[in-house]
């Protein structure tokens, strides 16, 4: 409500100028029927109210806010929250749509696949992982302490946790310090992981995650976890793409497990093993080649991207500081909602327009009637009665239009 949509401004420039041009064409004509036609005073005042009241830019000043209202009444109702009425505008221009993958494209409930131990046994590796990732907030983490409550294992105490963003995690168990996180962690520490490359790429072809653990500098094991698509992301994309809009996947996953989930979904575009942090940079190096680019994302890492991005749209099964960052929120988990806001955005500037066209031809065309063109040719003299009764009739009629975006189908 605070902030105005862009095209709601171009209506407040034209009425500053329209609004004094009104105000002098009825000065004008008055003076004109008085002194040069020599009508009455009455005559001539009757005229000149008759210009000012069919002129009252009210249905251009209706125009903007009723269909902005009626197309976020309209979101709202599909569970999509726009929270300014410049965002339901801009939306119709993104030409670069960027989606997070954990909890975005993919379910966001990652499973187990396989545990790979390269010193002592499977169990004893899983309880080890599990007992640090219990600490973890992260879809992986949970993943992993989930598959060692299945597995009955009974996990272990850690001390001296620490979470390393984007990276992994670390923490003291049984007197050395375990390190659980991705390769660039592993690289970080100089750990050898020779052994475990053909089980990792074989995993990451099929789109599966690997977790790396070691302990006193040596690779200790790796466990792959997959994370589904959601059942509507592959839809979603090619629609997307259908419609022009170039669909890019962010992640800080391994390039060959991002380059899997992608081809999966239809992507070809891929951004991946970016750190949180380095998430915004990427919307801002798309930002420097023109593109309107909108973010999709859920998680505390995606905030940055949410924010610098021209629209921030959060799934709403995503963490608060996600959604308080963005601009749109979708309040189901399906990515196909992203559609139906794209599709609100232009049918509510579709209406804005066609308001705003037949407020201006109404004045252009009634304004001449009520200076008396007509009369002078011997046609009827507009009462002002009758042009209170159509300028309202006009402001209703742009209310009407408005309230067709209710019934209109979405793409």
């Amino acid at each position: 409500q605070q902030i105005k949509a862009p095209i709601a401004k171009i209506a407040d420039k034209v009425a500053g100028v329209f609004v004094p041009a009104v105000m002098t064409i009825a000065l004008i004509t008055f003076l004109f029927w008085y002194f040069a036609k020599g009508e009455s005073f009455v005559f001539a005042l009757q005229v000149a109210i008759a210009i000012l009241v069919i002129a009252c830019p009210c249905a251009l000043g209706l125009a903007t806010p009723t269909a902005i209202m009626v197309g976020t009444g309209r979101g709202a109702e599909n569970g999509i929250l726009y929270k300014r009425g410049d965002v339901l505008e801009n939306a119709h221009h993104i030409d670069t749509m960027v989606f997070d993958k954990t909890g975005t494209i993919t379910q966001g409930k990652p499973q187990v696949v396989d545990v790979i131990a390269y010193h002592g046994d499977e169990k004893s590796l899983l309880v080890q992982v599990a007992s640090v990732e219990k600490y973890s907030e992260h879809p992986l983490s949970q993943a992993i302490v989930e598959k060692a409550s299945a597995d009955k294992l009974t996990l272990e105490e850690v001390e001296n946790f620490t979470s390393l963003t984007g990276r992994g995690l670390q923490a003291d168990l049984a007197g050395k310090t375990v390190y659980v996180g991705n390769r660039r962690l592993m690289e970080e520490l100089q750990v050898d992981l020779t052994a475990s490359e053909t089980a990792v790429l074989a995993a990451t072809q099929k789109g599966q995650t690997p977790i790396y653990i070691s302990a006193n500098e040596q690779l200790i094991g790796v466990i792959t976890v997959a994370d589904l698509l959601k059942a509507d992301s592959k839809d979603t994309v090619a629609k997307l793409q259908n419609q022009g809009i170039d669909v890019v996947l962010l992640t800080g996953d391994n390039s060959n497990t991002a380059q899997a989930i992608a081809k999966q979904a239809g992507i070809k575009t891929v951004i991946s093993e970016v750190l949180p942090d380095q998430k915004s940079q990427a919307i801002k190096d798309l930002q420097r080649q023109g593109k309107m680019v909108a973010m999709v994302g859920d998680g505390i890492n995606d905030a940055p991207a949410l924010a610098v991005a021209d629209i921030g749209i959060a799934v709403g099964s995503g963490t608060d500081i996600a959604i308080e960052s963005a601009d749109i929120i979708l309040m189901k988990p399906e990515i196909s909602d992203v559609l139906r806001a794209l599709s609100i955005s232009c049918l509510t500037i579709k209406v804005v327009k066609e308001n705003l066209f037949w407020a201006f031809i109404y004045n252009i065309l009634a304004i001449p009637v009520a200076m008396g063109v007509l009369y002078l040719f011997g046609g009827p003299l507009l009462n002002p009665m009758i042009a209170g009764l159509a300028i309202g009739f006009s402001s209703v009629s742009v209310v009407l239009n408005a309230l067709r975006l209710k019934y209109m189908t979405l793409k």
